[in-house]
């Protein structure tokens, strides 16, 4: 019992429970104004735990998170405003993140059943997500329309309706919430499965393909569930961002969109989904913060951080401090 009490003592967790209090009561001493950005914070930390499932714990290199978050948000949207029900548009949030798990295992089918691998897959969903944002921004016409909706071009998708539950419209406290238990799940399902059976297997595959072939696991399957999983949560945080901000646009589904998440979870610890979600959480403040100021040079000052963190901690700020102070706890115990 002692031991196991020891076991949950940890930097990691106290780090979690903390941020875990923070999110709870920041309600009471925050505006409305502060509050809907930290919901655009939590959507946005949520694609970061899509790429820390996929890349961290699978070694399956993902360039294209902000092309299935951006489609499944126009998936929603369109859903959502062709409905034109309060009522459904939890069911198109469903249903954007279902067919978006569908459209990720068809790509990862062809591509890890057809020996595709490594850098290839990083090439492939870059590739997937500059086509998509191109063909995106070309359905100006009134000839781009699904179910009555018109896509917009450059424009984008915009009056993407609030999610509605139990016939209550989300409003900007009801939405942080929502969001936070969303975040709260998503972290907690992710963590969960490190210490399953599954996340065993994905740590095998990533640390040796051919060996872990060789005892028996299904390789291929097993990287295309993973990948249509990461896919679903890259949808959810689309949803979530769309409805923060009434629109989507053929902008979110770019490369710097797909970069900056990437550069978070190297730069927290791709390994550890504490680590990634406390290092997206502060980099985001930061980044509002900078962009509040006015200041010319925030992405100057934001890109020098990450590059300094991903050369002198490889492994990730976060991550590599956890580890450092157990490890000075354990040896004065």
């Amino acid at each position: 019992m002692k031991d196991k009490t020891k076991s949950l003592l940890t930097s990691e967790n106290i780090i979690f429970v903390i941020l875990l209090l923070l999110g709870l009561l920041l309600p009471t001493f925050t505006n409305a104004y502060r509050l809907s950005q930290y919901s655009y914070y939590y959507s946005m930390t949520i694609l970061a735990l899509s790429i820390t499932l996929v890349w961290g714990y699978a070694g399956i290199f993902s360039f294209g998170q902000a092309a299935f978050m951006g489609l499944g948000a126009y998936i929603y949207g369109i859903l959502s405003i062709a409905a034109g029900r309060d009522g459904f548009n939890i069911f198109a949030l469903l249903i954007a993140v279902v067919i978006m798990m569908a459209l990720g295992a068809a790509l990862a089918y062809f591509m890890f059943y057809g020996g595709v691998n490594d850098v290839f897959v990083g090439l492939i969903t870059m590739c997937f997500g500059i086509a998509l944002q191109t063909f995106m921004g070309q359905t100006a016409g009134e000839e781009w329309q699904v179910f009555g909706v018109r896509l917009g071009g450059y424009n984008g998708l915009t009056g993407i309706p609030k999610i509605s539950l139990f016939g209550f419209k989300l409003g900007d406290v009801a939405f942080y919430f929502f969001t936070f238990i969303v975040l709260i799940s998503v972290y907690a399902a992710i963590r969960y499965t490190k210490k399953t059976n599954a996340g065993y297997s994905l740590t095998a595959i990533r640390e040796n393909r051919s060996r872990s072939e060789l005892f028996g696991f299904n390789v291929p399957k097993i990287q295309v569930i993973v990948f249509a999983i990461s896919t679903g949560l890259a949808a959810l945080a689309g949803v979530l961002y769309s409805v923060w901000g009434s629109y989507i646009a053929p902008d979110n589904l770019s490369m710097t969109q797909s970069t900056i998440p990437v550069v978070i979870v190297a730069s927290g610890g791709r390994k550890n989904p504490t680590a990634t979600v406390l290092f997206a959480i502060l980099y985001y403040i930061l980044s509002g913060k900078l962009a509040a100021s006015g200041s010319s040079l925030n992405y100057i000052i934001l890109g020098a951080i990450l590059i300094v963190v991903l050369l002198f901690i490889p492994e990730g700020l976060f991550s590599t401090l956890f580890s450092k102070i157990d490890k000075y706890i354990l040896r004065r115990a």
